[in-house]
């Protein structure tokens, strides 16, 4: 299936458009003529006007889509050299870093998403051993020599 020329999903469509849009429909044309002609949806000039209707603006939603990353690049490329050079840090002592040099409190999950973004993970510390299993009666054995952050 061929998608529709000059838009993609997950982007607004131009003011210009939407004027011409909406200009037509109230000058009289159908909506579903409209919608062919502009190719645009019928939903789409329905909501419009709704929305044109109900607050008085057709214009682009400023609220659409994902809220921007805390972190500006620099802070990203500061944090990377933070963890780097701290090989033996926890999540917990890198959001306090992150907290105390820049001032920038990320969720847990914030955090873990830079890390991985950077290509960075959080490892098991050498100083800790793995749980072994019960069953065979040994004792588990430190990850002797693995770094606490690599690069996958």
């Amino acid at each position: 299936m061929k998608a529709a020329t000059g838009w993609r999903s997950g982007q607004s469509y131009s003011q210009d458009l939407r004027d011409r849009v909406l200009a037509a429909v109230d000058g009289g044309m159908p909506v579903r003529e409209a919608a062919v002609i502009f190719k645009v949806s019928i939903a789409y000039i329905y909501k419009a006007r709704i929305r044109r209707r109900l607050t008085g603006d057709a214009g682009i939603n400023p609220n659409r889509g994902r809220p921007p990353r805390k972190l500006s690049p620099i802070q990203e490329l500061a944090l990377a050299a933070h963890i780097r050079s701290q090989p033996g840090i926890t999540l917990a002592q890198a959001k306090a870093w992150l907290l105390a040099e820049h001032g920038i409190g990320l969720s847990t999950g914030a955090m873990w998403n830079a890390v991985r973004r950077l290509g960075l993970s959080f490892k098991e510390s050498p100083a800790r051993s793995r749980a072994g299993a019960v069953r065979r009666g040994g004792t588990s054995q430190a990850v002797a020599g693995s770094p606490a952050v690599h690069r996958p």
